[in-house]
């Protein structure tokens, strides 16, 4: 199956490092991110999951919680999960599902059988309050994902979710953002009363509303 932005993100239930979970009960009402990683006891799986750990109290503060999926048993997660935190000096308390069956990585379309037909690649989904999906990233499996990229889109996600901006390219927290196209100049200007620059009648620039 085939998932698209915009699409609901599609529920399920699954054994975890962290007990049995129901997709939805977990994320509750807030923001979630659901990613994959090929193999247990691989090198830039380790460094990812201990990345996200670290991360902890920066995803609390977005509202959001994270849940890895591995195609690997249970037991093995276990296991992997005390290198882990060894390894990258963090304590890993997320849940990451053990999918031997596949269902998960299936249903999220993570094997990709022209890379494996047997592991995900590293897909991750960004999924809003309304459990639609705003986000999707694949790299390939022997590629580290950018988690400062992540945190970056989800606070450009939960901003574009609140206010009638844009994103520019390489925006960072506290920098100006774009007017939507779908307010007009004037109404921008009564909107936005910080401030709205005009460079072009559809570039408009205003400061960062939530600030």
């Amino acid at each position: 199956m085939s998932l698209r932005l915009g699409d609901i993100a599609l529920n399920f239930k699954a054994m975890t490092t962290e007990g049995e979970i129901d997709f939805y009960e977990y994320l509750g009402n807030g923001w979630g991110i659901l990613f994959s990683h090929p193999a247990d006891y691989t090198p830039v799986c380790t460094t990812e999951l201990g990345k996200t750990a670290l991360l902890k109290d920066e995803f609390a503060r977005r509202n959001t919680k994270v849940l890895a999926v591995s195609v690997d048993p249970l037991d093995k997660h276990l296991g992997w999960r005390n290198d882990i935190n060894e390894t990258q000096h963090c304590t890993v308390d997320f849940p990451i599902i053990a999918d031997e069956s596949r269902e998960v990585s299936l249903l999220y379309d993570m094997i990709h059988p022209n890379v494996s037909e047997t592991v995900t690649v590293r897909s991750l989904f960004i999924i809003g309050p309304d459990k639609k999906i705003k986000l999707m990233i694949t790299y390939p499996q022997t590629t580290g994902r950018n988690f400062h990229e992540v945190l970056r889109v989800l606070e450009s996600l939960q901003l574009t979710a609140g206010y009638s901006v844009a994103i520019p390219a390489d925006w960072k927290q506290g920098e100006d953002v774009i007017v939507a196209l779908s307010v007009s100049t004037e109404d921008a200007q009564k909107k936005f009363q910080k401030s709205v620059k005009i460079v072009k009648p559809y570039l408009r620039y205003t400061p960062q509303p939530n600030l």
